[in-house]
């Protein structure tokens, strides 16, 4: 997944990516047994909200890729509506996070419907707000010293 999102080691929850175009995604969360979210058996359902923002992500890196960068740092603005419709996502469970564009701007807001199914029952819902700023090149990337570069 690391050619679609900067997460990397414990904080990188997706397993694939089924499907991507214009306008929305499909990725798949296989419930870890033992990540870093497991408690009892399964994954709190509040964790689904990171699911949705780390599909989102993928969505822009792949977009990013399309024109030959790579993905970028985000920011999860909000959350609206989430609801879960299961107290947990249950430990080896295959989930599909799907997210759809509604609005992005030029200023780096975008806004997002997603879901989290299961064999095609919906286990959440909401809408994502999120931010990614644009890159600039004397900012350094993210990856960098805070502050390197910066007057």
């Amino acid at each position: 997944m690391d050619a679609w999102v900067p997460h990397r080691g414990a904080m990188s929850l997706l397993a694939t990516v089924e499907h991507c175009d214009d306008e929305s995604i499909v990725a798949r969360v296989r419930v870890p047994a033992d990540g870093l979210f497991t408690c009892a058996g399964g994954v709190p359902p509040w964790v689904g909200i990171e699911y949705m923002a780390q599909a989102v992500a993928a969505w822009s890196g792949a977009r990013a890729r399309a024109g030959g960068g790579s993905p970028r740092i985000g920011y999860l603005l909000g959350s609206r509506r989430y609801e879960a419709m299961v107290p947990m996502f249950e430990a080896g469970a295959e989930l599909q996070v799907h997210a759809q564009c509604e609005l992005t701007g030029d200023n780096g807001l975008g806004l997002f419907d997603c879901r989290i199914t299961q064999d095609g029952r919906l286990l959440a819902s909401g809408r994502l707000s999120v931010f990614e700023p644009q890159q600039n090149s004397e900012q350094g990337s993210p990856e960098s010293d805070a502050g390197e570069g910066q007057a």
